[in-house]
């Protein structure tokens, strides 16, 4: 079936973008980034570290309250009804010790970092995401649509192929209403043009009422407009039902996660946006349905945290954090990539989890097992990067 969207190029622009239906047999991927960095340590628990119960004195999670992974690693309680019984199912594994090598500690340069998957030295192309490059290598054979479930393209998805965007939050407050569309059609009668734009329109709407509904009175203000946890939870069925039908290459961010100040331990201000993000994590993988077994979720964030907590019961920030990665096909029920054991000798700089497992790496060898991609089509998405294949599908 043949659809028509508008997209954003995140320059201002928009264009009608035909949108197809997607195959039932096309892998799904969807990349959600934690803006703002959370903190590790409290999702991912190192039950094994004394150190850990040294160095958090008021926010660790206790070893009988977390959730038993493995004889290292224990689960934050907030998640027992989310992730955890993905990860009983082996659909839900984790990447500790992993992000990039920059140590700016800088939100926004880590993130346009992450985002753009560049190689670490030399200058950077703002106009290059890798997952714009990532559906550019995969357009060519297969039918493949890229979205953001954000206000505006994210720096991930610019690039030379067409990304559409369907922002998230007040979604029932148009940027153009009904009456501005019908003129702005009108403008383009008699042209070739007419038909896509007003097709376009008619999809905008369509996606917009299917993604309307029950809002939150008020979200959270998050890094970059991204949506709160809570926000995510009231939208992860209708962003499932845009995946299971047509989109196959899907982004959106998440806010709320700097807790310099009072972040909590197996309660708290952590703990209930890590419940949050579970909860929503958990309705998007039920309402794909079959399609989840072609399906891959990879959270991520732009670096974790100290592992000490602060003086205001908080953490600042680090370096090492955790990947998240999820689906029916994902080779779960397992703690992946290298470790080490958690102690003060080994932290980054005597204070944060190091990174082990580099983000290309990882991402680059998952995309090889999901897509098939070759040496050269890897060189495409990650330029000077060599894929680690930690066997996660």
């Amino acid at each position: 079936m043949q659809r028509r969207h508008l997209i954003h190029l995140g320059f201002g622009a928009a264009l009608p973008l035909q949108l197809w239906a997607a195959a039932p047999e096309t892998p799904r991927l969807l990349v959600v980034f934690l803006r703002g960095a959370y903190d590790a340590a409290n999702l991912l628990v190192p039950t094994s570290s004394s150190f850990y119960y040294e160095a958090r004195p008021n926010i660790a999670i206790a070893k009988v309250a977390a959730l038993p992974l493995d004889a290292s690693w224990g689960l934050a309680p907030a998640v027992a009804d989310s992730l955890h019984p993905l990860w009983l199912k082996n659909q839900a594994a984790f990447v500790p010790f992993a992000g990039s090598k920059d140590t700016s500690r800088s939100h926004f340069e880590t993130q346009d970092h992450i985002e753009l998957g560049q190689p670490e030295q030399g200058s950077r192309d703002f106009r290059s995401g890798f997952m714009n490059r990532l559906a550019t290598v995969l357009g060519s054979s297969t039918r493949l649509e890229a979205m953001a479930f954000t206000d505006q393209v994210p720096l991930i998805l610019r690039g030379e192929r067409p990304v559409a965007n369907q922002a998230l939050r007040d979604v029932n407050k148009p940027g153009i209403n009904a009456t501005q569309a019908e003129v702005i059609a009108s403008m383009y009668a008699g042209t070739r043009l007419h038909g896509a734009v007003r097709g376009g329109f008619e999809v905008r709407e369509e996606v917009s009422r299917e993604m309307a509904g029950d809002k939150a009175a008020e979200m959270e203000a998050a890094s970059r407009g991204a949506i709160a946890p809570k926000g995510f939870a009231l939208e992860a069925r209708r962003i499932a039902r845009l995946m299971r039908e047509r989109v196959t290459l899907g982004f959106i961010d998440v806010g709320g996660w700097d807790t310099h100040v009072g972040q909590g331990g197996a309660t708290g201000q952590l703990a209930n946006r890590l419940g949050e993000l579970g909860r929503g994590l958990a309705l998007f993988a039920d309402e794909m349905g079959p399609q989840w077994r072609n399906t891959v979720v990879v959270v991520v964030s732009e670096f974790g945290r100290t592992f000490r907590e602060n003086g205001n019961r908080g953490t600042d920030h680090g370096h090492g954090s955790a990947y998240w990665v999820l689906g029916g096909g994902v080779r779960g029920g397992r703690i992946a990539g290298e470790q080490v054991e958690v102690k003060a000798a080994t932290l980054h700089q005597n204070r944060d989890w190091p990174v082990l497992n580099e983000y290309r790496a990882v991402l680059g060898g998952l995309f090889r097992r999901m897509y098939g991609l070759n040496d050269t089509q890897l060189a495409q998405v990650f330029p000077g990067a060599s894929a680690r294949d930690l066997g996660l599908i």
